[in-house]
């Protein structure tokens, strides 16, 4: 079984590529807290393909919070120089849309950060997400 789920926050606003037969792919990294009480975390590409992909960049932007289903899938290939890169990717098969932020409110929503107190967004259990 080849399964994982996460939930963290757009590290940047997703690009929808065109492809041949009018295949659509985005992808984007998510910034998944290691732990509640500190800043770490874990920083995890993922990649869609489809609609789907359509919807979450009409609707996602940097900093927004989803909920990722999907499979885990290596892969690699050659750098210019010759050098094998290897690359660790979610391909998403569901997301869930938890707090987005639309490419126009991220300017808004960074000022209205910077006049903030420091806020943690609590860390909801995979196994607890609504269905």
């Amino acid at each position: 079984m080849n399964t994982v789920s996460i939930i963290g926050r757009m590290t940047k606003s997703p690009q929808l590529k065109h492809f041949s037969e009018g295949r659509m792919q985005t992808n984007f990294v998510v910034a998944v807290n290691k732990s509640y009480k500190n800043d770490e975390a874990d920083f995890v590409l993922c990649t869609i393909w489809g609609k789907l992909a359509e919807t979450t960049v009409k609707y996602c932007g940097k900093g927004s919070l989803v909920g990722i289903t999907g499979r885990l899938n290596t892969r690699s290939y050659e750098k210019e120089a010759g050098a094998r890169v290897f690359v660790t990717e979610i391909v998403v098969e569901d997301i869930r849309f938890l707090a987005t932020k639309k490419r126009g409110e991220e300017a808004e929503q960074q000022q209205h950060k910077n006049n903030e107190s420091d806020f943690e967004f609590p860390v909801i259990p995979p196994n607890q997400l609504p269905v």
